[in-house]
């Protein structure tokens, strides 16, 4: 495992709960004068629901792909305040995060719920970010990789090795999101390379190596370089940082 040069850099904006209508228009439009000089690096803006729409007529033609922060399992039904992924598509979204430990914190969301999601997420042909990552009470008592081990085992039961091909991972540690604190390249390479080989485990050793796993915990310009630069880390779901184009610009440049 370990085969570097067949994964390209993938470096997501997740914009959680910010960015009005004027701001989603004018910061897509400053990314993309700004993305045709940057490397070959996959992007994408993950705004909030209202600004999808807006975000996919200011991105259209262009090479910033449009993900969603969240979505439904169903595909219709009784489910006030949720989307499906049918209504994503028609925003124009051609990714989805799922599982981001703000969901499972704060709105208490489960593995098999995130693994409900990922199957209608794929039956759609949207791409999923599948989100993982430790509290700092369980990194502190040494439980890091079976936390990862458990999440990874029920969000991604029963998927197919072909499935797996269109799934990105996000190691996002609790405890640096949104914190300022940011993993060592030491701390997040480990747990990079342990889920690569839980995956190689069980899809085998090709899926692992083509499997994309971005980092996420409150990644900056002056911190992306070194924490990009380890081979197994393959790009960055960026919080904060995306909503100024010049900081997320320095992260796209630093993912090569």
């Amino acid at each position: 495992m370990g085969t570097v040069m067949t994964r390209k850099p993938f470096v997501a904006g997740n914009w959680k709960m910010n960015g009005d209508l004027p701001r989603t228009r004018e910061l897509c439009a400053d990314l993309v004068r700004r993305s045709a000089t940057w490397p070959d690096v996959d992007v994408a803006v993950c705004p909030p629901y209202v600004g999808l729409a807006a975000a996919a007529e200011a991105l259209r033609g262009g090479r910033i792909l449009l993900g969603a922060q969240n979505m439904h399992e169903a595909a219709s039904g009784a489910y006030t305040g949720e989307v499906s992924a049918g209504m994503l598509l028609t925003a124009g979204c051609q990714l989805v995060i799922l599982g981001h430990s703000e969901r499972r914190r704060l709105f208490g969301e489960t593995d098999a719920g995130v693994n409900g999601k990922l199957h209608s997420a794929l039956a759609a042909r949207l791409g999923p970010i599948v989100c993982v990552g430790e509290t700092l009470e369980e990194r502190e008592a040494g439980s890091t990789e079976r936390v990862i081990e458990t999440q990874l085992s029920a969000s991604l039961k029963d998927l197919t090795t072909e499935h797996l091909a269109k799934v990105t991972i996000a190691y996002e540690p609790v405890w640096a999101i949104g914190t300022g604190r940011v993993a060592t390249i030491s701390q997040a390479s480990e747990v990079h390379r342990f889920i690569r080989h839980w995956i190689g485990t069980k899809f085998g050793a090709r899926a692992a190596d083509n499997l994309r796993i971005q980092y996420g915990g409150s990644v900056k310009a002056d911190n992306a370089r070194g924490l990009l630069s380890d081979p197994d880390i393959d790009g960055a779901l960026v919080g904060g940082a995306s909503l100024d184009a010049g900081e997320f610009e320095g992260i796209i440049r630093a993912a090569v």
